[in-house]
């Protein structure tokens, strides 16, 4: 966590654009099947581990014993707690306008010296959503370092893609932690979010939405994970 808001805040103060995944099992599975959401996460300026499966694949299968989870709305705080200490100013796009206002109070509750240089709730965007040249001088206009998105994976992503070129401030998907914030949607307990069960937490929620999206990239996933061990011990 703390290397990763070391680089988002040091990449946005330097307002050079950019975007950075926050990366669970349903964007690597997408991923794998989508090439577009691949390679801009190949050229991303950070791809974070939050999914507790992926951090067990980097440390069992790869070596990794480092790796660790970077959660998403953990991320958004804690960014949000350095840019307060460096005077540095965010801005938040996504959600809906009464999610964002219950969002702004909560973070300026808990950082009260923390700049939100602004935020916008957009209309329905479609599945990849054309450049907006009038959101980007918007944001570049308003000084923030860091844009936190939240239209949910793979359309922010592809939003950041088309941007970031345009945008001076770093941008971050982080989906549902506008509404984890917000306090719109419950947290699971910390033990769930532990042993990798958030997604369990989150199709007993909404089953009707979750269900194939789990039954899908979960599957995927674990093939994926099998793929790399049955190579890797033949080397």
């Amino acid at each position: 966590m703390n290397s990763a808001v070391a680089v988002i805040c040091d990449h946005g103060a330097r307002r050079q654009g950019g975007l950075v995944c926050v990366a669970n099992v349903d964007m690597l599975t997408r991923a794998k099947r989508t090439p577009r959401l691949a390679e801009l996460m190949h050229k991303a300026v950070a791809v974070v581990t939050d999914g507790m499966p992926l951090v067990w694949a980097l440390r069992k299968l790869h070596g990794r014993r480092d790796a660790a989870r970077v959660y998403g709305p953990g991320l958004v705080l804690a960014v949000c707690a350095a840019a307060a200490a460096r005077g540095q100013s965010v801005f938040l796009f996504g959600g809906t306008p009464d999610e964002l206002s219950l969002m702004q109070q909560a973070l300026l509750q808990r950082f009260p010296a923390l700049q939100i240089a602004g935020a916008l709730s957009p209309p329905l965007l479609p599945a990849e959503p054309p450049f907006d040249a009038t959101t980007v001088d918007l944001i570049n206009a308003s000084g923030a370092s860091v844009v936190f998105v939240g239209l949910g994976c793979p359309k922010q992503e592809f939003w950041m893609d088309t941007h970031q070129r345009q945008l001076e401030p770093v941008s971050i998907g982080v989906g549902l932690a506008f509404a984890l914030i917000a306090g719109t949607k419950s947290q699971a307990p910390r033990w769930m979010r532990d042993h990798g069960l958030e997604w369990l937490y989150r199709l007993c929620q909404e089953p009707g939405r979750l269900w194939k999206r789990y039954l899908v990239g979960n599957t995927l996933f674990i093939g994926y994970a099998l793929k790399d061990w049955l190579h890797l011990g033949k080397r």
